[in-house]
Order: structure tokens, then sequence, then C-alpha cells
């Protein structure tokens, strides 16, 4: 450990780190733990804790929630959707330029996500028609983070693509504050988007409701956007009832540097990831020493003029790291280990590198290309796999919400052709109903 964050120059330590499994957080702060006992009379897990939760919440439907919304936010709530008129009137109240700045995040990801529509296609040939219907899910809903730091930029990040996949209809559930009421940004957000069903309702009681359907909260398809660890743990859960967009864990960025790299933006970068979490992981890997050092000491001295200081030097001494690696090689190596959510190329020719990367959610190439503007204004979603699971995973995008049907039209004059073999699989696989669903449709069919 250097200062507030580790430095690796031996390559078998720094692969062990990176590699390292990157599970949900077990420990839970004291505060946190009293308040579990309070709730449920018991010492629980986080797991244990949704679980129960879920089971409630699908057993007792708004009563449930009224109870885990006093219990956890302190506030009494008897209609949990937020009136349209009160939607307008908060959304009022949001600064004329942090409007302008939504509707210009809007319009930069609609612009982005326009071009990845799928289409529905079939194709004819000599056998019949096949091909694939492409369709949107019905309903989708968004969690949207409230609290400490509410985060509009995740509804446009998710309700933009689901907008554009043609789903009918979205609702979003978002904590509600002291007042009882939603935050102002985030219900701006909504109503530039045009989501009228928006629901002040947070935790792992929002996800149950929208996976199972209560008494005011419809049930939906798909359950999207980020949260805490208990709306993590309750979107694994109920995955199977619905689908998820994915399991977002703590945020990680990775910078690829050389000798190019200026040490005060990798140190800023670092602290723009660190900032958001004490669990956030910000990891710097670079073939100079003497940068890797200049980007501590800048570390130090930005940190000291940090509002978010606590916080970001609590994730770098957590999960903090800078590498010096003899090439470009290597630190793509371990890049594609770590397969961080953002990867940052500071380096000359960006360009050059790119078909190195393998698993990342997104990179951002060259220092005139901070992860910051990923996160809100350069159009793709800011909602990236986390965790390595960039290793399968992928951003959210207008697939999403969207499901395939195959489309198969065998012709009579293909029958014999493609049904023949079929038989022969089918008996090989020790099932003679499917073969014999065949070879009656091959006698009623006459030869062509």
């Amino acid at each position: 450990m250097t200062g507030v964050i580790r430095l690796f120059e031996d390559l078998h330590a720094a692969r062990a780190f990176l590699g390292r499994p990157r599970q949900l957080p077990s420990e839970l702060p004291n505060a946190v733990r009293e308040r579990i006992r309070s709730v449920f009379g018991a010492e629980l897990s986080p797991l244990q804790v949704v679980e129960r939760i879920i089971t409630a919440v699908r057993e007792e439907g708004d009563n449930a929630l009224r109870r885990f919304t006093l219990a956890f936010d302190g506030i009494p709530v008897e209609d949990f959707r937020v009136p349209e008129d009160e939607l307008v009137r908060v959304a009022a109240t949001v600064p004329a330029d942090v409007l302008t700045a939504l509707r210009f995040a809007r319009d930069r990801i609609e612009h982005f996500h326009q071009r990845t529509r799928r289409r529905s296609w079939i194709e004819f040939d000599r056998d019949g028609a096949f091909g694939q219907l492409v369709r949107p899910v019905d309903r989708v809903g968004i969690y949207v983070p409230g609290g400490r730091a509410p985060l509009p930029s995740s509804l446009l990040m998710t309700a933009i693509p689901a907008q554009l996949a043609g789903v009918r209809e979205l609702i979003v559930c978002t904590p509600p504050g002291r007042d009882g009421r939603i935050a102002p940004i985030v219900a701006a957000a909504a109503h530039l988007l045009g989501i009228r069903s928006v629901y002040r309702l947070g935790g792992a009681q929002a996800i149950a409701a929208m996976a199972f359907g209560t008494e005011s909260i419809p049930k939906v398809d798909i359950v999207a956007g980020p949260g805490n660890l208990f709306v993590v743990l309750a979107k694994r859960l109920v995955y199977g009832e619905v689908g998820i967009d994915q399991l977002p864990g703590p945020t990680e960025t990775l910078v690829i540097a050389d000798d190019s790299a200026h040490p005060a933006l990798c140190a800023a970068d670092l602290l723009a990831q660190a900032e958001h979490d004490p669990l956030a992981s910000a990891i710097l890997i670079t073939t100079n020493p003497g940068l890797a050092r200049a980007t501590i000491d800048e570390i130090e001295r930005q940190l000291a003029r940090l509002e978010s200081a606590d916080i970001a030097r609590s994730a770098l001494e957590r999960n903090g790291a800078i590498v010096i690696v003899p090439d470009l090689e290597q630190a793509f190596e371990l890049a594609n280990l770590f397969a961080p959510e953002h990867l940052c190329l500071s380096i000359r020719d960006p360009w050059r590198y790119l078909d190195r990367v393998r698993n990342a959610g997104g990179v951002f190439l060259g220092e005139t290309s901070p992860e910051v503007i990923g996160d809100y204004t350069a159009g793709p979603s800011h909602v990236m796999p986390t965790g390595a699971t960039a290793r399968f995973a992928s951003p959210v995008t207008v697939e999403t919400f969207l499901k395939v049907t195959s489309v198969i039209a065998v012709s009579p004059e293909a029958l014999e052709r493609l049904g023949v073999p079929a038989m022969q699989l089918a008996q090989a696989e020790g099932l003679p109903a499917h073969a014999a669903a065949i070879e009656q449709r091959l006698e009623r069919v006459p030869p062509q």
C-alpha cells in the first residue's frame, strides 16, 4: 500500500488482486444492522432480509409495502402512485439549466439507440420460410435510486432504450424523501420522457412489487435499473418470475496509460469513479513508473479539495490499485482479466489497440473521452456489466427489452428432405414419438 492506494510492481501479485472474485458485500454498517433487528426481530444477513421482504410482498401486497416503507424510509405512505399534477409541479422546481442538460442527454441517448433497433425478418428459400419475429415486452419496471444521490441519468439510460424498443408501458419506482415526495430531478426526468406511472417506493420491496404485482403496483415483464445491495439481491431472486437487465454491482473503472498520459487526468478519472461508492473499484495500469508515482501524488492533492473525499478515499483504500507493467501487451492482458465496467485508454493511438479489448462494458478512447461523459451525454447506456460479468454480458440496449420468436414454415416439397434426417436424429436420441410425428406426415404428403 502506498498512501491511499496500492501500488503493484510485481505482476504475479497484481494478477492475483485483479483476478480475485468480486462478490457483493455481506458486512453491513452497524446502523443498518440495528434497523434490521428492529424490523425483523433478529440478526439477518442481507440475503435473508431480501428473502423475507419478497415473501411478505408476494403474500401481503400493499400492506407489506406500507410496512417496509415506514420501517426503512420513515415515511407513512397511503397512495404509492405520484399524481400527474404533483409530478409536473415537482419537476418544475428543477433549475432551468439542469432541465436543459437533461434534454441534451435525452437527445444524445435517443440518437445513439435509434441506430441499434433490431427488426423482424423472414427468408424464403426452396425449403420454405424461416426467420424471427422481434417483439418488445409489454411492460417494463425501472428502478431509480434515491437517497444521497438520486440518479435521473439512470432513468434516461434505461427508459429510452425501452421506449425505442416499442415497450407499451413503463413504470418507475423510486424511494420517497423525508417529505414523502420523490426527488425533483427524478420527477423532471420522468416528465421529460412522458412517463406517467411513477411510484414512491424503494428498496427490495419495490423490486418485489414490480416482479409479482400488488394492488397498487402492476406486474412487469422486465425489471431494470441499478440499486444498492438489497435491490441487486432482490433482482437476483426474482429473476425467472420476470426478466432483469443485469445485476449491477459496485461501479468500476480501469485506466490503461502510457507516458503520454497526464497524471492529473489519471487521478481525476480514478477519483470520479471512487466517489460513487466505498465499494467502487478504480484501477490504473501503466507502463510508466514515473506516471504511477505522479498519479499517487495527484490523488492526494485532489482528495484534499474533494467534497466526497471520505467516500473516494475509502474506495481507493479498499479496491483501488496502480499497477506498473513492462508493456501494453501485459496491460491489456490484465485489463481483460479484470473485465471492467469502464475501460479507459489514455495511450498514444488508442484506436490501434481497440482489437485487444475482449472484456469491457464500455471503452473510452483517448484523454478527451473521459468515462464521466459516458455517464451522461455520450449516448450509450451507462448501465453496464460489473463484477467481471463483461466476460459474457453487455450494456443495456434496445435489445434488452426485446424478445425473439422463431418462425418455421416448411414447404411440402422440403418435408422429406428435412424430415428424414430429423427422424434419424430422433431415433438416435431414443424419442420414437418424435420420429413418428414426421413419419405420419410423410405418409400423407404425396411425393414431389
